[in-house]
């Protein structure tokens, strides 16, 4: 027995998706990344907003 290797390629094991369960599987993975993408960009903005002047203090 050879690590890494299958011994029969042609047979595949799982779940097989039809074309249609794929195209919806990756609109969802899309819409979540997209999701987390404005979630995170909205924890940085509303902590740029309440650190306010406070992040660089100013040499007076």
């Amino acid at each position: 027995m050879t690590i890494g290797r299958h011994e029969d390629t042609e047979r595949r094991e799982g779940v097989v998706l039809t074309p249609e369960q794929a195209k919806s599987r990756r609109a969802r993975n899309i819409a979540i990344g997209v999701a987390v993408a404005l979630f995170v960009a909205l924890f940085y903005f509303v902590t740029i907003v309440k650190l306010g002047g406070n992040v660089v203090p100013r040499a007076e």
